[in-house]
């Protein structure tokens, strides 16, 4: 006998299915949230408080996709081989003569938009490039490639370290470390027109704790090291600073929704 199933009764058999398998495969929600301490403008000494958040999520099981705690915020949309492609979002604050103790010039807040690109050499080191142009305050194109060595035990715990290296259009280096005629004549500073390049190579290492299945917390420090057009700046030499320090805390959140 020849059985046939109507749309509707095959409507009803996988609304059912559909449903029992989600309830299999709740999805998973972690917030991390807290301070963390960062120069205060590109080539600054003094170090300002600011927020340390992130938010991943996870089905199932499944652990969370790594993400170093230092990179832009964004996610893989697409996958190529191997290589993963998603959006890259980046800011930073506006520079006033105050906040770095020099009469130059002021650099408007800098809302940076971009891409990144990721693969896995092995399951423990993963490769990540990624470049943003900014479309308000220095307006330039600023780009980061790294490394990561990933150590993890699931979700209780996860280790990770890797290089840096920092690249900046000349737009870029000519707002923040640049001297015009005009912050000369203010400053006494010799005048300076970088052009593009490395502005830095550094550090990253980063640490997550699960201390029960809700609650955890996460640890980074970053130390960078200004080279090039940025490290010959006079504003640097005089009042800024080479070394570029960076790390954050955070207490971590996570929840299940079916």
């Amino acid at each position: 006998m020849l059985l046939r199933l109507t749309p509707f009764a095959l409507l009803a058999i996988a609304i059912p299915g559909a449903a029992h398998a989600q309830e299999r495969e709740p999805l998973r929600t972690r917030i991390y949230l807290g301070p963390q301490l960062s120069p205060k403008t590109p080539g600054a000494k003094d170090l300002s408080f600011g927020p340390f958040f992130d938010v991943s999520r996870a089905r199932g099981d499944d652990p969370f996709d790594f993400e170093a705690p230092d990179e832009s915020f964004g996610f893989p949309v697409a996958d190529a081989g191997g290589i993963e492609f998603g959006p890259a979002l980046g800011f930073k604050g506006k520079r006033k003569a105050a906040d770095i103790g020099v009469p130059l010039h002021e650099v408007g807040f800098s809302f940076e938009i971009g891409a990144f690109a990721q693969t896995y050499l092995a399951p423990e080191l993963r490769i990540r490039a990624e470049g943003r142009k900014a479309v308000s305050g220095h307006r330039g194109w600023v780009g980061e490639v790294g490394a990561d060595y990933v150590a993890r035990e699931g979700d209780d715990w996860l280790f990770s370290i890797g290089p840096r290296v920092t690249l900046a259009d000349a737009e870029y280096h000519r707002a923040w470390y640049g001297i015009t005629p005009a912050d000369s004549v203010a400053s006494g500073l010799a005048t300076f027109r970088p052009g593009g390049g490395v502005e830095a190579v550094g550090i990253s290492a980063g640490y997550l704790r699960q201390l029960t299945p809700s609650l955890g917390f996460a640890a980074y420090a970053r130390y960078d090291r200004l080279v090039g057009d940025a490290a010959k700046s006079p504003y640097v030499r005089a009042a800024g600073s080479r070394s570029q320090p960076s790390l954050g805390l955070a207490l971590s959140y996570t929840f299940a929704r079916r």
